[in-house]
């Protein structure tokens, strides 16, 4: 039996759920929701799904190229704190820090936020080395942080919180919601979301459609108010909100490597992910006093901070399997059609207020 089913059916006798709600409950049930289990689901045999990080260090690196670029900005303040929301097992840290060097790795303190239980596992090993010497520290998603100077950046972190797609229907907007007989369309009054979307575009045509994520604002305000200066750095699915407007709204389901838009099914068993409105993140960002806002595709991001001449020489020393490894998470993270392609990285800066 699947508890999450049962707690499911008890709200759809009352009648339809929310998409929103439904993917609240399935990832974050305190005790059955997805990303509360006691075993990831990252990887690749018997998983269900993979990221950039296990493809190898390269987004770390490049990554850790930028927080050097921001520490530089910001004259060399020690300590240099990097908050990663959304930490998952701490790969992407470890790969940050093991690519920084003196002077700048004796200032980075990077921190680990995510209270999913089978993450926190893996980053203390991943972490281990760093833990052991005060380079890294973790703090639970419920803990308030001392106000810091350095950066935030996240991979995959907005995309996993609950959306509710809405949709456009000639006359009236509709959102996606659970009934006892399955998925449907249901007319509603969107509110703050509607004024959002039709500000969007120069004219709503049927079927547009988009994702709204209420609690968005939110975490926003929570990551960025300690933060007194410096970078601001995310990596996600996602798209501006007037292409997201004309390509339609929906929810993913990831299981066993495969996607489909079966939201509502093995609640607490499969992953679901939701486009990321870029504009709408940007927009909230700016109110949180950061400017110089913009966000590209991951593969041209790469090759625009990544010193790819430099690394390529320095892998023709490294032995053959792993100069292969490094070479095709390369190319899984620049070439059209793969992994670099399907992600967007934004980045803002927030300066000092004296």
């Amino acid at each position: 039996m699947n508890p999450l089913n049962d707690l499911l059916q008890t709200s759809l006798a009352k009648g339809p759920v929310p998409a929103a709600e439904v993917m609240a409950l399935g990832l974050y049930h305190p005790e059955h929701g997805y990303y509360r289990r006691q075993t990831g689901p990252w990887g690749f045999d018997g998983k269900d799904y993979y990221t950039a990080l296990d493809l190898g260090p390269l987004l770390g690196q490049t990554i850790a190229l930028r927080l050097e670029a921001a520490w530089e900005r910001l004259d060399r303040p020690a300590p240099f704190t990097a908050l990663e929301p959304g930490a998952g097992r701490g790969w992407l840290g470890r790969d940050v820090l093991n690519a920084v060097s003196r002077p700048f790795a004796e200032a980075l303190v990077y921190i680990h936020r995510d209270d999913n239980p089978a993450a926190r596992r893996a980053a203390e090993e991943a972490l281990a080395p760093f833990l052991t010497t005060n380079r890294a520290r973790f703090v639970a998603e419920t803990e308030s942080l001392a106000p810091f100077t350095g950066a935030i950046f996240s991979n995959e972190l907005f995309d996993a919180l609950p959306a509710q797609p809405w949709r456009w229907e000639s006359e009236r907007w509709t959102r996606e919601v659970l009934t006892a007989s399955g998925p449907e369309w249901q007319a509603a009054e969107p509110g703050e979301a509607g004024a959002w979307f039709a500000a969007q575009t120069d004219g709503l045509e049927p079927r547009d459609g988009s994702i709204w994520c209420e609690a968005l604002p939110r975490l926003v305000h929570e990551l960025t108010s300690p933060l007194e200066a410096g970078l601001f750095l995310a990596v996600d699915y996602g798209e501006s909100a007037d292409r997201l407007l004309a390509k339609g709204a929906d929810l993913r389901r990831f299981k066993a490597h495969s996607v489909d838009g079966k939201w509502h099914e093995d609640l607490g068993e499969a992953d679901l992910t939701a486009d990321v409105d870029f504009t709408r993140l940007a927009h909230l960002l700016e109110g949180e006093g950061f400017s110089n806002l913009g966000h590209v595709e991951l593969s041209r991001w790469i090759r625009t901070h990544a010193p790819l001449d430099q690394w390529g020489a320095e892998w023709m020393s490294l032995p053959e399997a792993d100069r292969m490894q490094r070479t095709e998470n390369l190319l899984q993270l620049t070439l059209p059609g793969m992994m670099g392609s399907r992600f967007r990285v934004l980045e803002g800066w927030k300066e000092k207020i004296d």
